[in-house]
């Protein structure tokens, strides 16, 4: 049985925690940062945990990550 593949897009935007939840960065600080509020900058700093929803998307495609 050959080994499942893990999709590239994946592994370099998501991590797993241990305790399952799915870790992202935070949207919308790439660019036209100056239209933006201050409070919504400081918000999106760091990471953030997906929905349930999403992590039903995301964790098919990363098998070994559980």
């Amino acid at each position: 049985m050959p080994k499942m593949k893990t999709k590239s897009s994946c592994k370099k935007r998501f991590k797993v925690t241990a305790s399952g939840r799915v870790v992202a960065a935070q949207a919308g600080k790439r660019h036209g940062m100056i239209k933006r509020s201050n409070k919504f900058l400081r918000n999106a700093r760091g990471t953030t945990t997906l929905s349930k929803a999403d992590e039903g998307i995301i964790k098919p495609m990363m098998p070994y990550a559980r």
